[in-house]
């Protein structure tokens, strides 16, 4: 037996290929439109010991006769008996030209030649997006009846499939898959699509919090999801069924699921939060289709839109498909089916699979150069408190990844100590003795750094100062706010302002503020500190949505408990779950790759979330530690004395892990 395909290369194309060269004497010919050895080569070892039958034909699908050279053309006729039509465009934001003319001229070209080469069976494989959105059960006899094709792709498969419909002159078997992803048993995919454009925002969800945490979600229609091996399966046991010719068939899921319970299954998979509140997206519905019209008009709304898609990795038209209108009735196919127990698998059973072939092989991460030295080599990047402790660490990475590295701190012996020590490791580390929280310095540093270095493409606003003491201790302590807004506030406004002109003009650059867990949980005893860091994070998220479009990045790490000289004079801290310098630098580091908005621990983000949701809940809670713990030794006017940790006050400093007590 002699078989003809198209969109062999494909993703299901070449799944076909392999069960139809298991059959005996079959010898699959395929068009190939271009020769890539590297893909050959993958074809060969996919399809495994019947390679050798899978024959490429050189042509075009747009061309005449599909391109094919005569004396191949003469060989094969009369000898096809079925001939697969796969090749399609398929992507959502193609160009609508391109789209209508792949999908129907170049079906009317594939079926042109099967009629001249006298093909037993033309096997045209379409797309539940053939119905459209029409509003109901599709049955598999259904076509006229499509509604809603306004969208390219959907009004492509409709009229590619009336033409096998109107015009075919041989026999013909037309097939409409649902939305096809990776194979249930590897979970192997070859590109984002469908439900793949969610896997990135559960991605980011389960990053900000414990799986545990409920969340928010969408609901909305019934989306038909099944594996790419179920439809190669079901395409090649179909296609040699005898007396089924003029037949249309549904390779669709029997029990669809709705929007929510497909995010939530993915959730699952990847160890996410679960959407417990879902939002439903059919509302809307309710917003009268003029008003839509209207608004998107405006360029301000045309603008949020397409950037908040592009934020989210999503393609444009990807919310008028959340509330799917159309089920699809498949009893026919399932009844032809059943006895070659070929049907669709439970998503439950192989999301896992997709998943973690999506973030192993897809995620669209794994193409960015995210190492450390892919950010900052060659970058100037300026990092206060440079001498000691987070800044210390920091420097010495961003350093050996190949950066411009400048230090500032105050004690001048101090960093020369550093540059000394970091040199002899073989880092360059660039000293700079300044006192930020003096105006006249501060700008004296900035001139400096202009003049030698020509600006500041990165800067990491470590340097901070953090008093420990009660409100009802500090009512005559005012010079106590006022010394940390100098130093954590204004000092970091200093030198954003400083090094944002050069970074607007370079259309490039990446603004780190390093403030605290405290900020996120509300700490008692740290109002002061808590109050300044507040601060810096307000302006950063004021400075993030006027610089967006601009190219310069602002990142606010909420850093929990770290073992510095900060906290040294704190005694109940040595028994405390903390993190060293160098874990705080994996924070640093982290947002130097990813440039997020935010890098926070699952702890501090829970804590917001509890500000948020039941902000008395997080009053009680940190008023409890804060009554476990004594003051300081210094807030109470005495020297300091070692004080032994009680059981509970060690559980607890074990529960809220890093979180200021």
């Amino acid at each position: 037996m002699i078989y003809f395909v198209t969109g062999a290369t494909g993703f299901i194309g070449k799944r076909l290929v392999r069960h139809l060269l298991a059959r005996p004497e079959a010898t699959v010919y395929y068009l190939q439109t271009s020769r890539k050895p590297e893909r050959d080569a993958a074809l060969a070892a996919f399809w495994g010991e019947h390679a050798a039958r899978a024959i490429a034909v050189p042509g075009d699908m747009m061309r005449s006769g599909l391109g094919i050279a005569p004396e191949t053309a003469a060989f094969l006729h009369g000898r096809i008996g079925h001939l697969f039509h796969l090749a399609a465009l398929y992507d959502m934001a193609a160009d609508p030209d391109a789209v209508m003319r792949v999908n129907v001229e170049g079906t009317r070209e594939v079926l042109r030649f099967a009629e001249a080469a006298g093909a037993g069976c033309f096997h045209h494989v379409s797309s539940i997006a053939a119905a459209g959105l029409y509003k109901g059960v599709f049955r598999e006899d259904m076509f006229e009846e499509a509604e809603g094709l306004q969208h390219a792709y959907f009004a492509s498969k409709h009229k590619s499939e009336a033409l096998v419909r109107q015009t075919c002159t041989i026999p013909w078997r037309i097939y409409r898959p649902g939305i096809v992803v990776g194979d249930s048993r590897t979970g192997e995919m070859e590109k984002i699509d469908g439900p793949y454009y969610f896997f990135k925002l559960i991605q980011q969800l389960r990053r900000m919090l414990p799986s545990w945490v409920p969340a928010i979600g969408l609901e909305g229609g019934r989306i038909n999801i099944v594996p790419v091996d179920f439809v190669a399966a079901a395409l090649d046991h179909l296609a040699h069924l005898p007396d089924q010719d003029g037949a249309c068939f549904h390779l669709t899921d029997p029990a669809p699921r709705r929007v929510g319970d497909v995010l939530n299954i993915f959730a699952r998979a990847g160890h996410a939060p679960q959407m417990a509140l879902r939002v439903n997206a059919g509302l809307l519905n309710m917003i009268p289709r003029g008003l839509v019209r209207s608004l998107m008009v405006l360029t301000p709304v045309r603008r949020v839109r397409d950037l908040a898609m592009q934020e989210f990795g999503l393609p444009a038209d990807m919310l008028q498909f959340l509330n799917y209108p159309t089920r699809f009735d498949n009893r026919a196919a399932q009844r032809l089916l059943a006895p070659a127990g070929i049907s669709v698998p439970p998503l439950e059973d192989y999301a896992w699979r997709l998943w973690d072939y999506w973030e192993r092989e897809l995620d669209p991460d794994l193409f960015i150069d995210r190492s450390l030295r892919g950010r900052v080599v060659g970058k100037v990047v300026l990092i206060t408190g440079g001498s000691a402790g987070i800044g210390h660490a920091a420097a010495l990475r961003i350093a050996a990844a190949g950066a411009i590295t400048l230090i500032v701190a105050r004690d001048a012996e101090k960093l020369r100590a550093v540059q000394e020590s970091a040199a002899a490791d073989g880092l360059t580390l660039i000293p700079y003795a300044a006192d930020i929280a003096d105006a006249a310095q501060c700008d004296a540093l900035l001139a400096r750094v202009a003049e030698e270095h020509g600006g500041v493409d990165i800067l990491i606003n470590n340097a901070g100062r953090s008093i420990r003491r009660s409100i009802e201790r500090s009512y005559d302590r005012f010079h106590d706010f006022e010394r940390l807004m100098a130093v954590n506030y204004f000092a970091a406004l200093r030198l954003s302002l400083g090094v944002l002109p050069e970074m607007v003009r370079r259309k490039g650059g990446h603004i780190v503020n390093i403030s605290s867990i405290g900020v996120l949980t509300n700490a008692p005893r740290f109002s002061g500190y808590v109050a300044s860091k507040a601060a810096l994070e307000a302006w950063t998220r004021c400075a993030a949505s006027e610089f967006l479009d601009q190219g310069v990045h602002f990142t606010t790490i909420n850093m929990p408990l770290v073992r510095t000289d900060m906290i040294a004079p704190t005694r109940l801290y040595e028994d405390a779950p903390t993190l060293s310098p160098e874990e705080a630098a994996d924070l640093v580091v982290d947002a130097l790759i990813r440039r997020p908005d935010r890098v926070a621990t699952r702890l501090g983000l829970f804590g917001k979330a509890v500000d948020t949701v039941t902000p008395r809940l997080g009053h009680i809670i940190m008023n409890t530690a804060f009554r476990m713990f004594p003051e300081s030794a210094a807030a109470q006017g005495k020297p300091a004395h070692d004080e032994a940790t009680t059981p509970d006050q060690m559980a607890i400093t074990q529960l809220l892990h890093g979180v200021h007590l």
